[in-house]
């Protein structure tokens, strides 16, 4: 089925050996609720103790106060990566006092949009910036959907497989414009075979009956507190989580880097009618940024980012058409449930393999009927991945999940051996493996275990993940941290709340006059 991606690996390997894959940099990016002991949403402040959400480089808040997010370095080395997220858990733990983190994706007991407080970051006009963009998105979409948690990998490539492949290709663009035009072929191929992550690592087949309060849905009971999907793996991922029906129509392309930014800024600058009614300020207090389709980039939700490090106060969008694309972010991984910091070891490699996979194999540009093809097979596979004979759509064709994914595992295991060959270690095709057998037994998925696991201890959704959150809680409070790691992170988190201090006393401009030169940046 798959051809052109063994052509350039095979130049490649030629050309620099299996060295040439190796060697790219791994992040995460990990959010996790505050919860009480018994279960209940925080309600208090992001601890002070833990710097300024604002500022501080590796522990922040996504949308809720409630709502952490952990945020590891770039590293070449996995292990490294995880170790750094085990490390940031630790110190958190020896500052929320007696509250817990959640360990699933779906959210805990919530009482309505007003239980789940928005997360907020000082006075400097930052920090009201991405304040209000909150507000926004509670009266544009409600709260609800925001305090869902995920996990996000960010993947740069190699630095020096770059210039090997374009030398291959024999293309004599800059080196800046062939690497984001790489990029963007693996993001069209993940986008076409990306609906893997969903059913390998999905772990959210069921929800607390209180997320889906007054709200119609088509789940089933699976007790008086929990509803379900028999055969869901990751309904954080269907059209109750992230894959808002909002956003449906916006169609941005991913033909290359120009139409994508095109496309963004066109919908951050087009207003919107039902937005526009929503009122941007109202009675001096601001509802949303602006009443456009979009009010910025990360307002746009999507399974895949093309990103670049933009620098403070820069839009996403100018960083990207001025530098290029540097890496990706991998969105689609649910918060895995059987792990204490939410990913682990064999699923990182496998994302790394099928990455590679993804930028070695021809990447055509999506037209409209393969973009409804995608929509499909993603919708599908969120609410129905495990049911017995599922069929995707693929080129006008139907075929068997489990045999496509057979199919896609035969060069992601190519590639994972030569991953291996570098490092000397067996532990890519190990994880490959580990994959080929969910793909064969749906019961070994995270999904499946977990519904089976509730079903055996007669649990709620609630009580499985309380009992699954007070255990790692016990198991970092009694993680021994090494001295100088508990002083690099209390020097960080003080150096970040004087940073947020400095911006507030800095700032000239009215926020009137911030917001316009945000959006005049060109």
């Amino acid at each position: 089925m798959y051809t052109s991606w063994q052509h350039r690996l095979n130049r490649l390997l030629a050309q620099a050996g299996s060295a040439a894959l190796a060697g790219g940099l791994k992040g995460l990016e990990k959010e996790s609720l505050r919860i009480t002991l018994n279960g209940d949403l925080a309600q208090t402040p992001h601890p002070r103790a833990l710097g300024s959400a604002l500022t501080h480089p590796s522990i922040t808040t996504d949308y809720s106060e409630a709502l952490l997010e952990f945020i590891t370095p770039p590293s070449a080395d996995v292990r490294q990566t995880l170790a750094t997220l085990y490390e940031l858990h630790a110190f958190v733990y020896r500052n929320i006092g007696d509250e817990i983190l959640w360990a699933t994706s779906m959210p805990c007991v919530v009482d309505g949009d007003a239980s789940i407080p928005i997360a907020t970051y000082g006075s400097s006009n930052l920090g009201r910036m991405r304040y209000i963009y909150r507000v926004g998105l509670d009266y544009r979409y409600g709260r609800l959907m925001q305090a869902i948690a995920g996990v996000h990998f960010n993947y740069s490539l190699p630095a020096d497989l770059w210039p090997l492949l374009r030398e291959i290709e024999q293309d004599r663009r800059p080196l800046n414009d062939y690497q984001s035009d790489g990029y963007f072929r693996l993001i069209r191929n993940f986008q076409r075979y990306g609906w893997l992550i969903p059913y390998l690592f999905g772990a959210s087949p069921a929800v607390c009956r209180s997320f889906m309060a007054g709200r119609p849905h088509s789940f089933e009971d699976f007790d008086d507190c929990t509803l379900y999907l028999p055969y869901a793996t990751s309904l954080r991922m269907s059209d109750i989580g992230y894959k808002n029906k909002a956003q449906a129509t916006l169609n941005i392309s991913y033909d290359n880097l120009e139409s994508y930014v095109a496309d963004l800024t066109r919908a951050i600058t087009t207003p919107d009618p039902d937005y526009l009614a929503i009122g941007v300020k109202v009675d001096g207090q601001w509802r949303q940024l602006n009443g456009n389709v979009l009010q910025i980039e990360n307002e746009y939700y999507s399974t895949v980012r093309p990103k670049c490090i933009a620098r403070s106060g820069e839009r996403p969008t100018l960083a990207l058409r001025q530098r290029g694309v540097e890496y990706v972010e991998i969105r689609a991984p649910d918060v895995n449930a059987y792990n204490p910091v939410g990913v682990d070891e064999s699923q990182l490699r496998f994302m790394e393999a099928l990455l590679l996979f993804c930028l070695l194999e021809d990447s055509p540009r999506v037209d409209a009927a393969e973009r409804q093809e995608l929509e499909h097979n993603m919708a599908l596979v969120t609410r129905r991945g495990r049911e017995p004979g599922l069929r995707l759509r693929h080129r006008g064709r139907e075929l068997s999940l489990r045999n496509w994914g057979l199919a896609l595992l035969e060069p992601i295991e190519a590639i994972a051996e030569q991953l291996d060959a570098a490092s000397g270690e067996q532990a890519y095709r190990a994880a490959v493996a580990e994959q080929r057998e969910a793909l064969l037994d749906p019961d070994r998925t995270p999904s499946a275990r977990m519904l089976a696991e509730m079903r055996e201890r007669g649990e709620a959704f609630t009580a499985f993940a309380l009992r699954l959150s007070r255990q790692y809680a016990e198991e970092f409070r009694a993680m021994p941290l090494a001295d100088e790691t508990v002083a690099e992170l209390r020097r960080l988190a003080s150096e970040s709340l004087a940073e947020q201090e400095r911006l507030e006393q800095a700032d000239t401009l009215s926020f009137e006059e911030y917001l316009e030169q945000y959006f005049a940046q060109a």
